[in-house]
């Protein structure tokens, strides 16, 4: 209560507040129990901005927006909850034996003393509102009931809430009532929550004859979560149904739609559900889409310097094609987005036809197509050219038909920016070819394809080295001599690897720039393997010779590497 007088005093000083509205406020705060600041906040008389940065002219220390600021969970773990709370601070990041910790009050020396004491770190003041640290808290300490905690609050008995398989079995008032059961509420938010804590890129939750089961894909690799009871499946896939505006009551067929969640700090995650009849009841998965970790820095996604330099040649030409290829979860996007992050200049008009918008990009032209009624990438891209464009990026190159209209436009002076599904760089012509585009056409529009993998990192934390067994070297294709110099890695296992010796992954690269001696063999009707083999003879990095690169540099593993690519 002492800070609380001593901020109401400065404010009636410095005239920011009357002595009227502080007396207002003050009795407002003894009815509601909230901090004076959130009071008068509240009641219009001082917005929170302004405290904060009152208080940072005041005491003379830099101010944090927490709301903006993302908290390191190694870094809240050094301060109980019950310190911050009781001190009104909340640690935010830690510099070498300093840490920089964010408070209401930076006067209280008690406090400094108590978090030196504990953390054994040199405490360094910031100022931010006591209503910004109290949200910050609840955010990050009070992260919501554990998986066994809702089990434990389900008191099932002997209720069933399973149902028919048949459609005229279904009950929808029942379905209904089941998944807006609090404990069953509780258990989708820490399925979803625990997904984002995690790290996940997807979220299965599949019915079996006697199970059911949740996996989370964290770094490309599926983990089993939890097994709830099966005779929840009904009641959780209605509870995503409706989170996610879709149909109840049908279960024959296939749907899809869309969560979107609000985390605090101003960032969103969307998850994308889709919606599978499978024999014993509907699979749902969900993938994560975090605009806030897209990495739309093209130096930072894992390029080695040629390869980047030729792909940013490709993409900065005034007409052509760049076409990138993978599987599904490889990337794709996130390297068309960092391309068109590149290109997005107030004189350029950019247009996307994708199915679905995965991240909404300022000053870009973003069309979502629509299948059931005929908005096709097709129509898409013929849409696109009454439309003025300068650069074009279709989602995925499907059929003749988008592959001759996008083709037409790369050669009518237009970027075109696209995907395909291949195995590698050197397959895609062959997979034009076989759409039934002419050799002449794509010697003519193609510029340069792109192929890419992604290989989980080794984690930082609990990286060392070791020496790597000779076998695995032959199987990379490695000298003994060319390992003995690089420096191999592996992951003992730790916390922030949930054990599994990886944390992050690394994009593996593989671009082919077409050539005029590679134009020459296409139109004379070479294979995919002659066009591969004078690729590599031209300087192309394929997809195994990037991953031995990352391997001998630390960043991954021989086991990853064998696991995401082929041999050459």
């Amino acid at each position: 209560m002492a800070t609380t007088n001593r901020l109401g005093e400065l404010l009636v000083r410095e005239k920011l507040i009357s002595l009227q509205q502080l007396r207002q406020a003050q009795g407002e705060q003894q009815k509601s129990g909230q901090n004076l600041s959130y009071t008068l906040a509240k009641l219009g008389y001082i917005s929170d901005n302004e405290i904060t940065n009152f208080l940072s002219t005041q005491y003379r220390l830099p101010a944090i927006n927490l709301d903006e600021y993302e908290i390191d969970a190694e870094v809240i773990k050094l301060v109980g909850q019950d310190v911050c709370e009781r001190h009104k601070i909340i640690p935010v990041s830690r510099s070498g034996s300093s840490l920089i910790v964010a408070m209401a009050d930076p006067t209280n020396l008690n406090a400094i003393d108590d978090i030196k004491f504990l953390t054994g770190y040199n405490v360094e003041p910031v100022v931010a509102s006591e209503t910004a640290i109290h949200a910050a808290v609840e955010r990050y300490y009070n992260v919501g009931p554990s998986y066994e905690e809702v089990m434990a609050d389900l008191d099932l008995g002997d209720e069933d809430l399973e149902f028919g398989d048949d459609e005229e079995d279904v009950n929808v008032l029942e379905l209904e009532k089941a998944s807006e059961d609090a404990p069953v509420v509780k258990l989708v938010n820490v399925v979803l929550l625990n997904a984002i804590r995690k790290g996940a890129s997807d979220i299965h939750i599949e019915p079996y004859e006697r199970k059911l089961r949740v996996r989370y894909r964290v770094d490309g690799v599926l983990h089993q979560e939890m097994t709830p009871p099966l005779k929840l499946k009904n009641a959780l896939t209605s509870r995503l149904k409706i989170m996610s505006q879709l149909d109840i009551a049908e279960r024959r067929l296939p749907q899809d739609g869309r969560i979107k969640l609000k985390l605090g700090k101003g960032r969103e995650m969307d998850f994308r559900v889709s919606v599978l009849p499978t024999m014993w009841g509907e699979k749902v998965v969900m993938r994560l889409l975090d605009k806030s970790n897209l990495q739309l820095d093209m130096t930072k996604l894992g390029f080695e310097q040629e390869p980047l330099d030729d792909f940013k040649w490709a993409i900065e030409q005034p007409w052509g094609m760049v076409l990138v290829t993978g599987p599904t979860g490889s990337g794709k996007t996130t390297t068309l987005y960092s391309a068109l992050s590149d290109l997005n200049q107030p004189g350029v008009n950019i247009s996307t036809a994708e199915d679905p918008v995965e991240y909404n990009l300022h000053g870009i032209n973003q069309v979502q197509m629509h299948d059931e009624i005929g908005l096709n990438f097709a129509m898409g891209l013929r849409a696109f050219l009454r439309q003025d464009p300068d650069i074009i990026m279709v989602g995925e190159i499907r059929d003749f038909e988008t592959a001759e209209i996008a083709v037409k436009a790369a050669l009518t002076g237009h970027l075109v920016l696209s995907t395909l599904h291949t195995n590698d760089a050197p397959a895609t012509i062959s997979r034009l070819l076989n759409m039934g585009v002419e050799p002449f056409l794509i010697t003519a529009s193609v510029n340069l394809v792109l192929a890419q993998r992604l290989a989980r990192r080794v984690c930082s934390d609990c990286k060392e080295q070791y020496n790597i067994d000779e076998q695995i070297l032959i199987d990379l294709g490695v000298s003994q001599e060319r390992a003995d110099a690089g420096t191999t890695m592996k992951g003992r296992g730790c916390g922030t690897c949930n054990s599994t010796g990886y944390k992050g992954r690394v994009a593996l690269y593989e671009v082919m720039k077409f050539s005029e001696d590679l134009k020459e063999m296409v139109l004379q009707g070479a294979s995919t393997a002659e066009l591969k083999m004078a690729a590599i003879k031209s300087g192309m990095v394929t997809l195994r010779m990037a991953g031995i690169g990352k391997v001998l540099e630390g960043v991954t593993t021989p086991e990853e590497i064998l696991r995401v690519t082929m041999a050459d």
